[in-house]
């Protein structure tokens, strides 16, 4: 099964070429072109112009009008199985194991407590800042009074 893409006077879908001749092709197709009517199936670099010569249900038979380079779709099929693709790669799973609602509770807890005391760090540091601010200009008086 060969993916490609048909023209017909719908517009384009996208069909599976099933077989290969070498004037003919066989394809599925969801939409179906009417018995008589001309295609344009490209596959790769190749542009393959056809009349549909028969039609059951999402089968259909194409005759071409020109040779259909069958060897070169087929090095193409070949060469397109070989070369990784990747859908068809299993995605990699970063974790060992899944974590468990526990895990998750108690990564949530420590997240929160950080928080909180990055919050009073913050908030103690602005206190002492305003304290500091309030009480200079007392003490600034004290000691130039006390001769210091």
């Amino acid at each position: 099964m060969l993916p490609a893409r048909m023209s017909d006077e719908s517009g384009w879908s996208d069909v599976c070429i099933l077989n290969v001749s070498s004037r003919g092709l066989q394809i599925r197709s969801i939409r179906g072109a009417a018995p008589g009517s001309t295609v344009e199936l490209r596959h790769g670099d190749h542009v393959i112009v056809a009349r549909v010569v028969w039609h059951n249900g999402t089968r259909a038979g194409l005759r071409a009008e020109d040779r259909v380079p069958v060897e070169t779709i087929v090095i193409m099929a070949r060469a397109a199985e070989v070369q990784p693709q990747a859908a068809a790669l299993p995605v990699a799973d970063r974790r060992k194991r899944p974590r468990t609602h526990e895990e998750h509770r108690l990564r949530s807890r420590a997240l929160e407590f950080a928080s909180v005391g990055l919050i009073a760090i913050v908030l103690a540091a602005t206190v002492f800042s305003m304290v500091e601010q309030a009480f200079a200009p007392p003490l600034a008086m004290v000691r130039t009074a006390l001769g210091g």
